[in-house]
């Protein structure tokens, strides 16, 4: 595809995201039921429940299921803005204009000299693979705020601090987006920023911070990579059980809050890496920040406790604003995660009551869709670190000693 993109794929990539984002909107509607759990439950329930209660003006103190910094309560009370429309119907009309205005931000910004049109069709192609749980979850806005950040990153630091200070306030991962700046004016513009939402908030709601209890306190969930454990071993009689807890679907019994800690050791461990990175690497392209993104969140998301669904919709608009950028590393790795955005819909809803019961088919896609993100994280890094830090130069050879004619040089 070339780098300001054909006609064709221009003219192409209206109709297909039409075309699957009313799929998408006909499933959430429950015009058609798709397969499964009803992925709809949070919106029409706990979050409209969250709506009650910040309506009042304080956070939700005592449902441990609010596990979200204080700014995400914009999210669930944006359904505000069309009263005409019921709570559910609302959420979801707000975030297919979500989904069309990154459609419209990739479109504009891929048709520019030296760009590509790729990242645009990687978000139309990725969304509509998670299913219907994309549209059933505010992670669709977090995400456009953070590509949005990205976007702005090489000629706005400032506007990409600021957006990355209020997408971490949304859904803390955006954070990360900030690891390869290299200009002080992001990180202040950031620092900026948090400051005075976190602060409007704390002085507006009572119970801006109840969430930072509320995530620490969390399991081991069923879809995680630390579950395998517990899914292998309950055919060799582990009496653990899995029940739903704060908010997902947990492991609980002996040696959950072992391989809890494993997880954290890991996301510990990860964290190291991209310290010793950033400290390390020195050869700075265009697409860097953008790389270096996509690297930090695919490395927390795949060590994390808990791998939502909806956590993918996450690494897809990350993976659309890599390849954006024709000379990006991670081609490979992106693909890999939209053949695990395929994985996931089949493991949740489709399957998931086979994934709860640690049958052979929930068991065979769970390793399946967790080991395309593992591969995906080992290979993007490896191409992360390769490309920005300088291999250490060989010693040069000795020169060989002088030598009068006739004699055989000796090298020392």
């Amino acid at each position: 595809m070339k780098t300001t993109g054909t006609g064709r794929s221009l003219a192409w990539l209206p109709v297909v995201w039409s075309l699957t984002r009313l799929v998408l909107l006909l499933f959430v509607l429950k015009v058609y039921v798709f397969p499964g759990p009803d992925v709809t439950s949070d919106v029409q329930v706990i979050y409209q429940g969250w709506f009650d209660v910040l309506s009042t003006g304080t956070f939700p103190l005592n449902d441990v299921t609010w596990q979200y910094p204080p700014a995400a309560a914009l999210a669930i009370l944006s359904p505000g803005l069309l009263p005409f429309l019921d709570y559910a119907s609302a959420f979801y009309v707000l975030v297919c204009v979500t989904d069309l205005a990154v459609l419209a931000l990739m479109t504009y910004a891929g048709r520019r000299p030296g760009r590509s049109m790729r990242g645009a069709w990687v978000w139309v192609i990725g969304v509509p693979l998670l299913g219907p749980t994309v549209y059933a979850r505010y992670d669709m806005m977090v995400t456009a705020v953070a590509m949005a950040a990205l976007l702005a990153g090489a000629r706005h630091p400032k506007a990409m601090g600021a957006l990355a200070a209020f997408g971490a306030l949304l859904k803390v991962w955006p954070a990360m987006l900030l690891l390869a700046a290299r200009r002080r004016s992001a990180w202040v513009s950031a620092l900026v920023t948090g400051i005075v939402v976190t602060g409007v908030f704390a002085l507006a709601m009572p119970g801006a911070f109840a969430f930072l209890t509320f995530q620490r306190d969390r399991g081991t969930e069923v879809e995680s990579l630390g579950a395998l454990v517990f899914h292998v071993a309950r055919h060799f009689g582990w009496q653990g059980e899995v029940k739903l807890n704060y908010g997902s679907i947990e492991f609980l019994g002996p040696y959950v809050s072992e391989v809890s800690t494993g997880a954290l050791f890991l996301t510990g461990a990860a964290f190291g890496w991209l310290v010793l990175w950033r400290l390390l690497a020195r050869h700075f392209e265009e697409h860097t920040l953008a790389d270096a993104a996509f690297v930090a969140v695919l490395m927390f998301t795949t060590t994390s406790r808990v791998i939502s669904p909806q956590y993918l919709v996450w690494l897809v608009g990350l993976a659309a604003v890599c390849l954006y950028f024709p000379g990006s590393r991670m081609r490979l790795p992106v693909a890999l995660v939209l053949v695990a955005c395929f994985v996931t819909v089949l493991e949740f809803p489709y399957y998931f009551a086979n994934v709860v019961a640690s049958d052979g088919l929930g068991l065979t896609l769970l390793f399946l869709r967790n080991g395309l993100l593992v591969v995906a994280t080992l290979l993007a890094a490896r191409a992360l670190w390769r490309a920005t830090v300088p291999s250490v130069a060989p010693s040069a050879p000795v020169p060989s000693q002088p030598t009068r004619a006739g004699e055989t040089p000796v090298s020392s």
